[in-house]
């Protein structure tokens, strides 16, 4: 009787105790081809931008899991940044870089005036953009899409 129940209790439980592979599931195809992909287009990214990114994105994979995938596919992990240098960055593009501000002054007559000013990197060529007692954000769009205008015909010219 006590063996035809052990036999029973194997039978119905036997195979639940047990797990169909060993170890950890892998991970889901799609996010193994997110991080290749993510890899493939940005070169100077490592393993930590990577993982930051696919968290930005929502998904919960460990950043070991990142640097797996990474290395079984011949992808060194922790890329080489050397190149990537605030100096290289700035000069690279620096025909398309301006920085803009706004500053205050006052006229004789003791107005307060808001002047925006733009610089641009490649030549370090100074814009007064415009100048104003009351600044609006209608106001500076306008005037950074003539700007914009202005370097587009001068580029083009």
């Amino acid at each position: 009787m006590l063996r035809w129940h052990r036999d029973l209790l194997r039978r119905r439980h036997g195979n639940a105790s047990c797990p169909k592979r060993p170890g950890r599931p892998r991970t889901i195809r799609s996010v193994r081809v997110l991080v290749l992909r993510l890899a493939g287009q940005n070169p100077n990214w490592g393993y930590r931008r990577i993982h930051g990114e696919l968290a930005a994105l929502g998904l919960k994979v460990a950043a070991a899991t990142v640097w797996n995938i990474l290395k079984e596919h011949g992808i060194d992990p922790a890329s080489d940044r050397d190149h990537a240098t605030w100096t290289n960055f700035l000069s690279s593009p620096s025909q398309a870089i301006v920085a803009a501000d706004f500053f205050e002054t006052k006229t004789l007559a003791g107005v307060t005036l808001y002047v925006l000013a733009v610089i641009e990197h490649a030549t370090r060529r100074v814009r007064i953009l415009g100048a104003t007692a009351h600044p609006t954000a209608a106001w500076v769009t306008q005037l950074a899409r003539n700007m914009v205008m202005d370097l587009h015909d001068a580029g083009a010219g």
